[in-house]
């Protein structure tokens, strides 16, 4: 609970100050270099993980995001469509999205709802629908007409049903994964590989590229990726 309390406080305010949150791009890129493009830490893609790009491709980003962080709101409009265009498309890197839901209930849902969307081959469509959601939340908060964009009732059952209706999804079939919590005790575990990668300090959004965790700008991202597509 003091995590969650402790996050809620970081990612309601802390969007003025997203530069504070990079990473020692230099230290990281040395590290990458150093042992030739191995994984940092043993960071796989699981069965159950769906992957956007070529499935081949030599780089691997993995994101650890909660659909209900602000800071992960603002990589998904302005730095994920660059790494798409640049390097996911280009077929230099392919992505996945590993839920961390930890800023409470609405986060947990979205989880739960995307991960159902995964059965009916949905799943970056849903990622993508509630994230530009999201964002419309996180610049009303920016506006000053929000106080917070978290667990403020958008993220609930009517949206994801509307959501798999305009996705053309079988919406029985979706409600009923969703209603019964199908895929919790994934979610969990994606959390507790998040917290244990973390050293039990959880911050969203981090990625991993090739095993090296990292947070920062696309400058700093799109570095690091580079140095493993050099070696």
């Amino acid at each position: 609970a003091a995590i969650i309390i402790a996050g809620s406080v970081i990612y309601s305010t802390g969007l003025k100050n997203y530069e504070a949150q990079k990473a020692d791009v230099s230290g990281a890129t040395k590290n990458a270099l150093n042992n030739s493009g191995q994984a940092v830490r043993d960071i796989g893609i699981s069965a159950s993980d769906v992957i956007l790009g070529d499935p081949n491709a030599p780089v691997t980003i993995i994101e650890f995001g909660d659909y209900q962080c602000p800071f992960c709101a603002k990589f998904f409009n302005q730095i994920e469509p660059q790494l798409r265009k640049n390097y996911i498309e280009t077929k230099k890197a392919k992505m996945v999205y590993k839920e961390l839901a930890f800023l409470g209930p609405e986060s947990e849902a979205a989880a739960l709802a995307a991960s159902c969307a995964k059965e009916q081959g949905k799943f970056w469509q849903f990622h993508d629908a509630i994230f530009e959601a999201e964002w419309a939340e996180v610049e009303k908060v920016m506006a000053g007409e929000l106080q917070s964009n978290e667990n403020n009732g958008n993220l609930n059952r009517n949206f994801f049903e509307k959501t798999a209706a305009d996705l053309k999804m079988d919406t029985s079939s979706f409600l009923q994964c969703f209603d019964s919590k199908k895929y919790k005790n994934e979610i969990t575990d994606n959390y507790n590989e998040a917290n244990k990668l973390m050293n039990g300090r959880i911050s969203t959004p981090t990625l991993s590229i090739n095993g090296q965790m990292i947070q920062g700008s696309y400058d700093d991202i799109a570095q690091l990726i580079d140095a493993f597509l050099k070696k």
